[in-house]
């Protein structure tokens, strides 16, 4: 027997890298991770998570928008994610009069509920492995660039092909997306289902939901309300339409049950949703590339533009509005930037890529295969030759075309073909057309004089990183008709440029000339930023192609050797339906220093500081936490949950993920990471990285307690 048992842990231990390491395909969880799973605490069968011949808890979780997860949480179609990933629509809806970020938001009924523009959610109906029709394909197609197995335009080819041949029913919501995966040598079909009309139900203030906003952001512990909620609507039928006064809540076919027993030390979770992307499968000198090019412009130029929009946002409430989600999403990404950094430094990531990497080549060695030594060698020397042209096109990217909001000017080119045709039909349309989309670039989120005093200093700090000799065209022009002074010209575009204001556009349009077009600073701007990128892009895309070609093999090289070790193995994220599972569990980020694994709304009152738009704490919430009124969602102690860790494998995309207990039930919703494990998207280390999470006690006594929303307490299946 004591063999026996000594056989199965050994198993256990050989079928995953790390329990807790893996962002895992679902179709792959019954035959590389439920073992693993079940030993972890898993009481369910594997079927209930991912069954793809029937129902299970997959078909409760959604791609919210572009880059976040949610969840259904009621039968009529009621949706649960972080607060920050409703920050946009929430905006959306707020002006001075009606300041939702402020104030917070509640629909007290169903026609209270906003329209959000724009806003999708998208549910995941099937996912196939299509490899082995994908590789025919390819045998078969004309590729003289040898780009096919990677190209998204030629992968949306086959996937309608794959669609046709095997009669998947299509309707107008189906959208069809065949990834590749392990570097192209592995492709999965997801076939989806959008709907379009989604509106806001509800969302705390920013004081709860944004609570220690850029400070806390990407810490622990956390004190944060980071939730809000939205409903899918419907036709009559159930099916996916635009909006109308008629539609209805989507009935849908599965919402999760929520549980409000709480979490302890140790217990088993798994979290479900659409990671963004990171790269495990980097050499060393990839690892040095990406801390030097993309972190260091993020953290470079991101502090100073956030710098000069937090001055703007403080003195005036309709630009702190106006730009909130932008700020928050720069503010985001600077901080990841410098932590991952100086993760990679302190974790020496670097010395544990080359041992991974040498642990490859000798491998290959071994069984006298030079492929992998080969691919080693060629992705170092192309790491090499695009230094240069990778740095350039990052602080492009940064300084101008993220920095100055005027890089992103409607495009001109269509206006200016007709007006040379002299063809009034079409001259008449594409001013018709240019006035729509300069209505749309004039937005509620758009300050001119916000963008000329955040564009000048852009224009200082990208001049101050790229030598003169290798800058964008259009710092010829600044250097010969305005002395070197780039603020001169920023301010000279603002002035007399049809994009400077919408009442130069106006007095424009109504006499659009050539002349003025070819002259216009910002149109100039904006073809010079466009043609920086473009060149750096082709300065890259010889090397690349062959990098692409090199990584391949490297991947399946790295992922043989594992599968040769008895290891299960994980592509790398790219936006597709993951899980992760783990235990939640405190950390020890430096010697003597403990974290736990749960915060209370008592350290909420403890970091107040009514100085601190951060750390302001709403009256109402005090006024709970004084007289203990918590509800039915205390602790046993009689204090009130707000956070939780655990040591799930989670990045960007996760954002409004479930958070699941053992038995499928929901009880927590994802919604960061900490900063020691920042390193993660590179080099996942489970002693050191934690996926934050809002409990779903603290989401349930904010929507009831706080809010008074308790007609939405009751759509949701809750279990004590």
């Amino acid at each position: 027997m004591k063999n026996i048992l000594l056989v199965i842990t050994a198993f256990l231990y050989s079928i995953g890298i790390n329990a807790h390491e893996g962002m895992w395909m679902l179709p792959d969880l019954k035959e590389q991770n439920a073992a693993a799973m079940y030993e972890l605490g898993l009481e369910m069968p594997i079927d209930q998570v991912y069954n793809p011949e029937g129902i299970s808890i997959k078909d409760a979780v959604i791609q919210f928008g572009k880059g976040c997860t949610g969840e259904v949480i009621s039968p009529e179609g009621l949706i649960l994610t972080n607060h920050h990933c409703g920050y946009s629509y929430i905006q959306q809806q707020s002006s001075v009069e009606h300041d939702y970020l402020t104030d917070g938001f509640w629909a007290m009924n169903r026609q209270q509920e906003l329209l959000c523009k724009d806003l999708t959610v998208t549910f995941i109906d099937k996912i196939l492995d299509v490899t082995l029709y994908v590789q025919d394909r390819l045998k078969k197609d004309e590729d003289p660039e040898g780009l096919n197995y990677l190209s998204p335009k030629y992968l949306e080819t086959v996937a309608k092909k794959f669609a046709e041949e095997n009669k998947i029913e299509q309707t107008p919501a189906t959208l069809l997306e065949l990834k590749a995966f392990y570097g192209g040598n592995k492709y999965y079909l997801f076939v989806k289902t959008v709907y379009k009309d989604i509106r806001m139900v509800g969302a705390p203030p920013s004081s709860i939901g944004k609570f220690g906003a850029d400070t806390d952001n990407w810490m622990w512990p956390r004190q944060t309300g980071d939730f809000s909620l939205f409903r899918i609507y419907a036709d009559k039928d159930g099916k996916s339409a635009e909006y109308s006064e008629n539609n209805i809540p989507l009935k849908v076919k599965k919402h999760l049950t929520l549980n409000i027993s709480g979490v302890k030390e140790g217990d088993f979770t798994m979290v479900m949703g659409f990671p963004g992307n990171n790269w495990r499968y980097m050499i060393s000198d990839e690892v040095e590339e990406r801390m030097q090019t993309t972190n260091f412009a993020r953290d470079t130029i991101r502090s100073v533009r956030q710098t000069v929009l937090m001055e703007e946002m403080q003195k005036d409430p309709a630009i702190r509005i106006q730009y909130a989600s932008k700020y928050a999403s720069s503010a985001n990404y600077w901080k990841n930037a410098i932590g991952m950094n100086e993760g990679l430094i302190r974790l020496k990531v670097l010395d544990i890529k080359k041992e991974q990497q040498e642990k490859l080549l000798a491998n290959g060695r071994l069984h006298n295969d030079s492929s992998y030594q080969k691919a080693f060698s060629q992705i170092r020397n192309i790491v090499a030759q695009r230094r240069d042209a990778m740095y350039h096109q990052q602080i492009i990217t940064e300084a101008l075309l993220g920095g100055t909001e005027f890089a992103k000017i409607p495009s001109t080119a269509g206006l200016m073909n007709a007006l040379r045709s002299k063809d009034r039909v079409k001259i008449d349309a594409e001013k018709k057309a240019l006035i729509v989309a300069t209505n749309n670039y004039f937005n509620k989120s758009y300050n001119p004089e916000v963008d000329r005093k955040v564009s000048k200093e852009m224009l200082k700090v990208y001049s101050a990183l790229i030598p003169e000799e290798k800058r964008i065209s259009i710092f010829y022009i600044i250097k010969d008709r305005f002395k070197g002074n780039s603020s001169a010209f920023v301010d000279a575009c603002f002035e007399y440029s049809i994009f400077g204001s919408k009442k130069n556009f106006d007095q424009f349009i109504k006499r659009p000339n050539i002349n003025s077009l070819d002259k216009d600073w910002m149109v100039l701007y904006n073809i010079s930023v466009v043609n920086g990128l473009g060149q750096t892009a082709e300065e890259m895309k010889e090397i690349n192609k062959a990098y692409n070609a090199a990584h391949k093999v490297w991947v399946k090289g790295m992922t043989d050797m594992r599968k040769e070790e008895g290891a299960a193995i994980y592509p790398d994220a790219n936006s597709t339906l993951r899980l992760t599972y783990g235990q939640v569990l405190p950390y020890e980020p430096a010697d003597g220093v403990v974290y736990n694994y749960y915060t209370t709304l008592k350290g909420v009152m403890q970091k107040e500081d009514p100085n601190n738009w951060e750390f302001v704490v709403p009256a109402k919430l005090k006024e709970l936490y004084n007289q203990k009124d918590f509800g039915r969602y205390a602790m046993k102690n009689g204090e009130m949950p707000v956070c939780f860790i655990t040591n799930t494998d989670n990045t960007g995309g996760n954002s409004g993920s479930p958070v699941f207990n053992g038995k499928g039930e929901l009880i927590g919703a994802a919604f960061d990471r900490n900063y020691e494990g920042l390193t993660g998207d590179i080099a996942f280390r489970p002693s050191s990285q934690r996926a934050a999470c809002v409990d779903i006690r603290y989401i349930l006594f904010i929507i009831d307690k706080f809010a008074g929303a308790s007609h939405l307490i009751k759509e949701m299946t809750i279990k004590e």
